[in-house]
C-alpha cells in the first residue's frame, strides 16, 4: 500500500472516531450515584416531532398513512441544540416514536420511517451529533403501544384496545439502546398500552443494554427509577399533587429516585396541538419565560428534572417565540447563578 494512502485512511479512521456517539458504560452505578447525576441535569427541552406536526391534532390515526405523510422540509437539529445551550439547559428529551407508529430513526421493525419520509434521513442520528457537538445529553421519549400493531384501535387510546407486538418493542429498544450512545432516561407514554411487555419486563430489557439509563412510565404499572410528572409541576419526590396523571404510584412504588415533571411551551388555546407544532396562527402563544423559570428554581429545590416541551415546525426549526423565550431564560439562570455566587457566604 502506497504511503499517502496509508495517511488518508488514517486520517479517515480518525475522524470517523471524533464523530462517533459517546461510549455506553456497561458498569451498573449505584442507585444513589446515578440519582445525583440525573439530578444535576435539572433543565432540559423535549423536542416532539411527528405525524401530529402535520395533522394539527395531538393524536393522528395512522392506518391510512405512509411515511410520505411526514412532509418535513428540513431539519435543524444544531438550532435545537444551540438553543438549548443558550436556555442553560443540559440535555434533549427526544420523541423517537408517538403512538402512530412512526419512527424517526432508521429502524429495521418498519417502513414507517423517516427515512422512508421526503426528508430521507436518520433525524435522530443527526440529533446526537448535534448533541455532542455541543455538550447536550440525550433522552428518549417512546410510546410503548402502537396503532399499527395486532389488536390496536386506530386513534384510540388502552381503554378501547392496545396494539400487542413485544418483539418488535424490544427490536426497536434495543436499535435505540445500541445505536444511538448513552441514553440518560426514558420517557415511556403508556396511553395505548405496554405493547406486550409488562413495564417490569421493559426496564430489564432496558438496564440489558444500558443499566445506568433511568426508565419512567406516565401512567398504568409503576416501575423504574425515574418518576414521570406529565402536565406536572416542581415537588419532592413522593408529592402525588405534583403530577396530574398517575397520583398512586408517588406513593405506592418505592423504587423512585429521581421526579421529572414536564408541559408543552404552548399554553392551552383552541384547535391545534399544544405537544406538537400547533397551526401557524398560534405562532406567537408562549409561556413566559418567568414562568419557566420559577419551574427551573423549583425543580433545582426539590431535585427534580424540568423538561419544556417545544414542537419543531414544518421546516424542521423551532419557532422564533421559542428561540427568544428560552434565550431570554438561560439569561436569567446565569444571571441568578451569578447572584447566589456573590451572595454566598462561603465565597472568600
Amino acid at each position: 500500500m502506497k504511503p499517502n494512502v496509508i495517511v488518508v485512511l488514517i486520517v479517515v479512521i480518525l475522524a470517523t472516531g471524533c464523530t462517533s456517539a459517546p461510549k455506553i458504560n456497561m458498569t451498573k452505578l449505584p442507585d444513589q450515584v446515578r440519582a445525583e447525576q440525573i439530578k444535576d441535569m435539572k433543565f432540559g427541552m423535549f423536542i416532539c416531532w411527528s405525524f401530529s406536526t402535520f395533522s394539527g391534532q395531538e393524536w393522528t390515526p395512522t392506518l391510512d398513512k405512509d411515511a410520505s405523510y411526514f412532509k418535513a422540509t428540513g431539519c435543524d437539529t444544531d438550532q435545537w441544540c444551540e438553543t438549548a445551550k443558550a436556555a442553560g439547559m443540559d440535555y434533549i428529551l427526544f420523541l423517537a416514536k408517538h403512538h402512530d407508529g412512526f419512527c424517526l430513526w432508521d429502524t429495521a421493525t418498519t417502513e414507517k420511517k423517516v427515512t422512508n419520509s421526503p426528508l430521507g434521513i436518520d433525524v435522530l442520528a443527526n440529533l446526537r451529533k448535534s448533541c455532542d457537538r455541543y455538550g447536550i445529553k440525550l433522552a428518549l421519549y417512546f410510546s410503548e403501544g402502537d396503532w399499527n400493531w395486532p389488536g390496536a384501535v386506530d386513534g384510540k387510546g388502552s381503554n378501547v384496545a392496545s396494539g400487542i407486538n413485544p418483539d418488535v418493542k424490544k427490536a426497536q429498544l434495543k436499535e435505540l439502546l445500541t445505536n444511538y450512545g448513552p441514553i440518560e432516561f426514558w420517557w415511556m407514554d403508556h396511553a395505548v398500552g405496554t405493547g406486550g411487555l409488562s413495564h417490569k419486563e421493559t426496564v430489564e430489557w432496558v438496564h440489558k443494554f444500558q443499566p445506568n439509563s433511568f426508565v419512567g412510565f406516565n401512567h398504568g404499572e409503576p416501575a423504574g427509577r425515574l418518576c414521570l410528572r406529565e402536565m406536572g409541576r416542581p415537588g419532592k419526590l413522593g408529592d402525588a399533587t405534583a403530577t396530574r396523571y398517575n397520583k398512586d404510584a408517588e406513593g405506592s412504588h418505592k423504587g423512585y429516585r429521581v421526579a421529572e415533571f414536564t408541559y408543552p411551551i404552548l399554553p392551552r388555546h383552541k384547535g391545534g396541538a399544544m405537544w406538537f407544532y400547533s397551526l401557524p396562527k398560534h405562532d406567537n402563544l408562549c409561556h413566559p419565560a418567568e414562568k419557566l423559570y420559577k419551574d427551573y428554581l423549583g425543580a433545582k429545590k426539590y431535585g427534580n428534572i424540568f423538561s419544556i416541551d417545544v414542537g419543531p415546525n414544518y421546516e424542521g426549526r423551532l419557532r422564533d417565540i421559542d428561540v427568544k423565550t428560552l434565550r431570554r431564560v438561560g439569561k436569567m439562570i446565569k444571571s441568578g447563578n451569578s447572584t447566589q455566587s456573590k451572595n454566598s457566604p462561603d465565597k472568600k
